[in-house]
């Protein structure tokens, strides 16, 4: 097995110092999309896919309040499409989908795999196709999804890993992927859990946003604050489900290595022993 990192979309605000923690006042921010592909005996994995190929065409469609306050950067070659092909994949090898959540800077690249099966907790995609009306900035109104992409929706719990209700997915794979529902940042968010050799790699998605936040005590610029308070969909479980992922770091950091979808911290070579990390804005 081989984990690719991926950024696949990239986001400059206004304010570095407030978004990354350093850096000018007046600079522009970085805040990636950090996707994992996996190589298996059956085609890839994708975990996430960030901003697909008509986000690039047409931006306009993440809608102007989320492109005034996050300033997304959408370009064809860092599509998970184009970076696949860059590593000698084709839209073909990608047989599968799992997704943290729905929302448009996770989701865009579903129309670039339209044979895929998406994976994901069955509230989230109940949230995406009937939102609320807070939640419809989050899933556009369904852009990436008129293509019908081919859901298998899975339900929280069943089983325990290391303290947390746990999923498992894709049994007839040579590898262990789980589901670890992560709910706060969307109705139906999920970690999602990899096993790599005798340990775990485990994509938080937006659980997170800054790895001083897994930290004790924590800590992340102020910007990523402010924006996970005004986005979540359940504060309360946001921050608790943060406090879990602490705890979990202070227990088993021997054997789970987290990481979070826009803190490029993550692809300046963190997890560089789980495969090639591909970063650039």
């Amino acid at each position: 097995m081989r984990v690719h990192h991926l950024n696949c979309g990239s986001f400059c605000p206004h304010g570095r110092r407030l978004v990354n923690g350093e850096g000018g006042w007046l600079e522009r921010g970085h805040i990636v999309c950090h996707c994992l592909a996996i190589e298996t005996g059956d085609g890839l994995v994708l975990v996430d896919t960030g901003f697909g190929i008509e986000d690039a065409r047409n931006p306009g469609q993440l809608g102007g309040a989320f492109r005034l306050l996050m300033s997304p950067r959408p370009k064809p070659e860092t599509t998970a499409l184009r970076r696949l092909e860059a590593l000698g994949f084709a839209a073909g090898d990608v047989r599968r989908i799992v997704t943290t959540h729905l929302d448009l800077d996770h989701s865009g690249g579903l129309p670039d795999f339209p044979d895929a099966e998406v994976h994901l907790l069955a509230a989230e995609l109940e949230a995406a196709l009937h939102p609320a009306l807070r939640d419809r900035m989050r899933y556009i109104g369904g852009a990436h999804w008129t293509h019908e992409p081919k859901w298998v929706t899975h339900e929280a719990g069943g089983e325990q890993w290391l303290g947390f209700e746990s999923v498992r997915i894709l049994p007839g794979l040579d590898l262990e992927i789980l589901l670890v529902p992560l709910i706060g940042h969307s109705r139906g968010h999920t970690g999602v859990a990899i096993r790599d050799g005798e340990g775990w790699l485990l994509h938080c998605g937006d659980a997170y946003f800054n790895h001083g936040e897994l930290r004790r005590p924590p800590h992340s610029p102020p910007m990523t604050g402010f924006f996970q308070n005004l986005t979540a969909s359940d504060n309360r479980a946001r921050k608790a489900n943060q406090e879990r992922l602490r705890e979990l770091v202070s227990r088993h950091g021997d054997q789970v290595t987290p990481i979070c979808s826009h803190d490029p911290h993550y692809l300046e070579g963190e997890p560089a022993g789980a495969g090639a990390a591909v970063a650039d804005e």
